[in-house]
């Protein structure tokens, strides 16, 4: 029976995208319980699974079987790596179903958007589940797609049609060296397994008998997660996906599509890990893109871009620590992330709920005492993402500070830079947003959401707090993990450097921005994102554009003219002189018969 569980939690989510496209499509409220439903009990089934304990083999369906040449199963890995995630998975996409009965309520497409949630569901529980690469890819492809519908959910308008392109096309780039590396490891093992007695852990000795071979692999695989948790340099399209409604956002953008790369990694660390080569470069990328997200986040004044790019930098955080050899402490901030970036979106969403659509920092203003219950739930996640103790964040950022002091100075630099660079962009949000005098209109009329809507702030607001606490991570992670965690060498310095940046950056923000009616600084290089998409735009327009014109000149002039029209038109001119010949009169046949005999009869006898 407990075999079952794992299928049960994966195949809820399935169950209900089908019954939406085939039943209820054109009733969005039922379509709303169907997928609330699914996501509750896939949630509660992920409560028995982490108190069970779970054999892998009773889990195994052969799907594809090529005898020696390639073994495909379907299997359900259930192991404490994947009960934690399960949590997190199914308990922020529950909240966020819940809070989008609110939010999506008077939506036309409401329908579409439930049935998209239960799919996206089902997609990221295929990652979280799977024991296998070629399964982890197929639905690694299936995020991306249910993603790309939930991006465009309002296709209607032309910047969330292009959002959603943008994001599907840049995630295949990185899906593309993720495949190449799985062929890879595939090519020199014979395995697709993870674990298990024929698995790839069990035949690493081939792959780290070629160091150059495993390093090239294993980069190839990273790639994978550099597109879905959006690093460096294919990074752009997680802002843009703003233009999809704010629970997408949320759970998109945090327990869900791009902790999927740091869930990739941490789960083939074994694999990632026994290349330092590899290492060193997945560390350099993590950080380099947190350093630039959170500098980009500095002088954004859309409050769900600032929650966009501070995504990208806790990422870059995640990734940093696996490239430092620490996944363990990559994991626990995945974990705690989870819970008060959930929880900072679904605020944001609040407000721009309350606001008629308006997402601008500086048309709000005074919110805190109109709306107080998202502003206390809000500051609280502000805070735990500010690393203030002894929120979660604090637990989760201190132990990758640590594991950064020990991969080398110039990450752990980079990296303290970060901290305070996320306390001054989120203290200048919440100090321009909630605080002083309403801007507009909308601003003075703001109000908190019905219970539906506030709830889940609240309870959001209880597990960015005591998430990263030890008892609450022990009965989480379990002891042993927790030993893990926490065997980086303590050093005093560095958790007394990161409360000092804590209190740096967001002191230099509340002075800087209290009491301001517009910005005070303009760096453009920052606000207009180092120029990253005009960058790509040219090299787009000078290769693709380029390529696009010479293809088109070869169909048009060569097959099209050459080949097509040319051999036809040669084809028919040649019928159009022959047909000459062909007059239907005897004589002319006996006559041109007469010519045909003369001049054989010369080229017989003079012809030398």
């Amino acid at each position: 029976m407990n075999s079952h569980i794992p299928w049960f939690i994966l195949l809820c989510p399935l169950i209900s995208a089908a019954c939406i496209l085939v039943f209820t499509r054109k009733s969005g409220n039922l379509s709303a319980l169907f997928s609330v439903f699914a996501v509750c009990a896939s949630f509660l089934g992920s409560l028995v699974a982490f108190v069970t304990p779970f054999s892998g083999e009773a889990n195994q369906i052969s799907w594809l079987d090529l005898g020696g040449a390639l073994q495909v199963p379907i299997g359900l890995a259930v192991d404490p790596l994947s009960k934690v995630m399960l949590l997190v998975v199914t308990g922020v996409g529950m909240l966020v179903h819940i809070y989008s009965l609110v939010y999506m309520a008077n939506d036309e497409a409401k329908a579409r958007f439930f049935g998209g949630l239960s799919l996206f569901m089902f997609s990221m529980l295929g990652i979280v589940l799977a024991d296998n690469f070629v399964m982890m890819f197929i639905f690694w492809e299936l995020v991306g797609v249910s993603s790309y519908m939930l991006i465009g959910h309002w296709f209607q308008r032309e910047s969330a049609a292009k959002a959603a392109n943008k994001a599907f096309i840049t995630n295949r780039i990185g899906d593309f060296g993720f495949m190449l590396g799985i062929l890879m490891v595939w090519s020199a093992t014979g395995a697709i397994r993870f674990a298990g007695p024929e698995g790839i852990q069990a035949k690493m000795s081939i792959l780290t008998a070629n160091p150059q071979y495993l390093t090239v692999a294993a980069l190839c695989i990273f790639c994978g997660a550099v597109g879905k948790s959006a690093q460096f340099p294919l990074h752009v399209w997680l802002p843009d996906a703003m233009e999809g409604p704010t629970p997408v956002s949320a759970l998109i953008h945090a327990a869900t599509m791009v902790a999927a790369g740091v869930y990739m990694l941490t789960r083939v660390f074994f694999l990632i890990g026994a290349s330092p080569a590899a290492l060193d470069v997945i560390a350099w990328i993590g950080i380099i893109t947190a350093v630039l997200a959170a500098l980009m986040a500095t002088q954004q004044d859309d409050i769900k871009r600032i929650l966009a790019y501070s995504t990208l930098s806790q990422l870059g955080y995640m990734v940093s620590a696996v490239g430092a050899a620490a996944p363990n402490a990559a994991m626990f901030h995945l974990f705690t992330h989870a819970f008060f970036k959930a929880l900072l979106f679904l605020g944001a969403g609040a407000v721009i709920h309350a606001l008629h659509h308006e997402q601008d920092i500086w048309r709000m203003g005074g919110l805190k005492s109109r709306m107080p219950k998202t502003f206390w739930t809000f500051a609280i996640g502000t805070l735990a993402l500010m690393g203030c103790p002894p929120l979660s964040g604090f637990f989760s950022k201190d132990i990758i500070l640590l594991a950064a002091y020990q991969k080398g100075f110039g990450i752990f630099i980079l990296a303290l830079g970060t901290a305070f660079l996320t306390a001054f962009y989120m203290t200048r949000l919440v100090v321009v947003a909630f605080l002083g005098k309403a801007r507009t209109h909308e601003a003075e009329h703001g109000h908190d959401g019905p219970a539906a809507m506030t709830l889940p702030l609240l309870i959001l607001a209880v597990l960015s707090v005591i998430a990263g606490w030890p008892l609450v991570s022990g009965a989480i992670f379990g002891e042993a993990f927790v030993e893990r965690l926490h065997a980086v060498p303590e050093t005093v310095i560095v958790p007394i450097l990161a409360i000092g940046a804590f209190l740096l950056g967001a002191g230099i923000a509340w002075v800087t921005y209290s009491g301001k009616a517009k910005e005070p600084i303009t760096i453009r290089l920052f606000k207009n994102k180092f120029y990253f998409d005009e960058i790509y735009a040219v090299l787009i327009g000078g290769t693709q554009d380029l390529l696009a014109k010479a293809f088109r000149f070869f169909d048009k002039w060569v097959l099209d003219g050459l080949l097509v029209r040319g051999l036809s038109g040669a084809a028919w001119g040649t019928g159009f002189v022959l047909r000459f010949f062909q007059f239907g009169n005897l004589q002319g046949y006996a006559f041109l018969f007469g010519i045909g005999v003369v001049a054989l009869i010369y080229y017989t006898v003079f012809a030398k």
